[in-house]
């Protein structure tokens, strides 16, 4: 499982305390928005290195429930879910396009997804914090939710 750990974000909500403001929704609003972020990056590298048979993999990208926090630690997965019209499971496929196998290369296509959604991450996350702190509230962000199946990206914070 590749792991996206965002570098800054504890900093900013360590201001976010100093500041008597309540974290735990800013925080949850940023890791929501950092996964929609990224599951867009997979389907775009996915889509470069022309990984569409059916588009059943990576149409099944998402995140398969809300951001969870346990003990101050928010995290959201991303990941296929589901299984396509043969019962082959999307996450199963995603790992062996981007790891390969002895007769299928290699393509490395979620660890490009995730290098290229580093800055865009951060830029997200910056506007959000921005928003925040120019109108107290936290920007709306979209939760794609559904299904459930094993996490590959798996954004993690402490909040």
């Amino acid at each position: 499982m590749a792991r996206f750990v965002t570098t800054g974000l504890d900093d900013l909500i360590r201001d976010m305390q100093k500041m008597g403001q309540d974290t735990g929704q800013v925080a949850e609003g940023m890791v929501s928005a950092a996964a929609e972020v990224i599951r867009g990056e997979w389907k775009a590298s996915a889509e470069d290195h022309d990984l569409i048979d059916t588009g059943a993999m990576i149409n099944s990208i998402g995140t398969p429930g809300p951001v969870k926090r346990i003990g101050g630690i928010f995290s959201q997965t991303i990941s296929p879910q589901g299984k396509d019209s043969k019962g082959v499971r999307n996450a199963e496929k995603a790992f062996i396009l981007n790891y390969g196998t002895s007769r299928i290369p290699a393509t490395y296509w979620v660890d490009e997804a995730e290098a290229a959604a580093g800055p865009k991450v951060q830029k997200r996350l910056e506007d959000i914090w921005d928003e925040f702190l120019k109108t107290g509230k936290v920007p709306d962000t979209i939760d794609s939710g559904g299904g459930s199946g094993d996490g590959v990206t798996k954004i993690i914070t402490k909040g």
